[in-house]
């Protein structure tokens, strides 16, 4: 399982003692969860107002940050051709797994300094998300071009010589190359017109380099070959070709461009790679201001809550749901008997419906459970 129940309660008379109580509840007799202490920094309470207010923002956020999370998953599945294997280890967030990260969160104080309000750390991570949104869109765009030019050359590459891509059958040995005199064309000559080619494309033209053509690639129908001439010679040398049925293909060797579509697609792979860590990042970051947010709001002050993160496996969800609603169920008596029935609901799903006596939001590492 690869969803997480991130769940805050009221210290008792430690905080030790909280996260004691909730161990002794949830595994030491019935192994209902896996379970971590979610660290959580001295962020500055603000007032009232500004709590309540934040409340309802952070909610919007994170439900910006987690499409925009899906956006750069999918993203990065389309661009390893949805290569499961191959998706799951380029997910990564400072360099390691999902799963290890959130388990092993710990606030980045450079990017996010506590001093500052609640209010700036959340507006510091819109204004990151957005430019990372809006980046993607841009390159997804360019992305999707590629993917249709790329498309379209394997299409030719599956065609006759007449009409596929030479770039993977030439070489640069085949070509005179920056002569100011001399050029090397390629024609398609029929395998039945083999014999009429040697004998006569060297007088197809007055300037053609003698025993200068060479049979570079053949398919079931056709060959393909090189032959040598002078610049001011090719115009008569492709009517004369065309007259005896030799079909000449415009194509000038450049190697940069020939390696141009597979370096850019290695270049968005590793963007995606760039991109996704700090997203997943952002999120974390969030949801530990929401859970402060919504503890001193639900707990009061001065702070005094334990934060900590559950991993139940997909069998003992309901169970563990009731023990820890047993629990709690002090905390909060009108939330008591809510036992919410949509918990299995694969996604990262933060519907205000999910209200419980202690704070919750859930998370899922998986994020191939939905279509995004």
């Amino acid at each position: 399982m690869t969803e997480f129940w991130l769940i805050s309660a009221p210290g008792e008379k430690t905080c030790q003692q909280t996260w004691d109580t909730m161990m002794a509840a949830t595994t030491r007799t019935n192994n209902l969860s896996t379970n971590h202490k979610f660290n959580i920094p001295d962020l500055k309470v603000g007032t009232l107002d500004v709590l309540v207010g934040l409340s309802d923002e952070l909610a919007k956020l994170d439900s910006f940050v987690e499409s925009v999370v899906k956006k750069v998953a999918q993203y990065m599945a389309d661009v390893l051709e949805d290569s499961r294997d191959k998706v799951q280890e380029n997910l990564l967030a400072n360099g390691v797994d999902l799963v290890t990260y959130i388990t092993r969160f710990q606030w980045d104080m450079a990017k996010y300094p506590i001093k500052q309000s609640l209010k700036n750390i959340s507006e510091i991570i819109a204004k990151q998300v957005t430019q990372i949104d809006n980046d993607l869109k841009a390159r997804a765009s360019a992305y999707n071009n590629l993917k249709g030019n790329l498309q379209n050359l394997e299409r030719k590459n599956a065609g006759s010589l007449l009409t596929r891509s030479l770039a993977d059958i030439v070489k640069k040995e085949d070509f005179v190359l920056d002569s100011e005199y001399l050029i090397t064309m390629l024609v398609v000559v029929p395998k039945l017109a083999y014999v009429d080619w040697q004998k006569t494309y060297e007088t197809l033209a007055e300037m053609v380099v003698p025993r200068s053509s060479n049979l570079l690639f053949e398919d079931n129908d056709s060959g393909l070959f090189s032959v040598t001439l002078f610049l001011k010679a090719i115009d008569d040398f492709k009517h004369k070709a065309r007259e005896n049925k030799f079909t000449v293909r415009d194509f000038q060797y450049n190697e940069e461009e020939m390696k141009a579509d597979k370096e850019e697609m290695t270049r968005l792979s590793t963007d995606k790679k760039k991109q996704f860590g700090p997203l997943v990042r952002w999120l974390k970051v969030n949801f530990t201001l929401r859970v402060f947010v919504e503890s001193v709001l639900r707990y009061g002050l001065p702070v005094n809550f334990q934060a900590m993160l559950l991993q139940p496996s997909k069998k003992t969800m309901k169970k563990l749901r009731e023990v820890l609603n047993d629990l709690y169920k002090h905390l909060d008596s009108s939330a008591a008997a809510i036992i919410d029935s949509a918990f299995d609901i694969p996604g990262l799903n933060l519907s205000q419906q999910e209200y419980y006596p202690y704070v919750y939001d859930k998370i899922n590492c998986n994020l191939f459970d939905f279509k995004v």
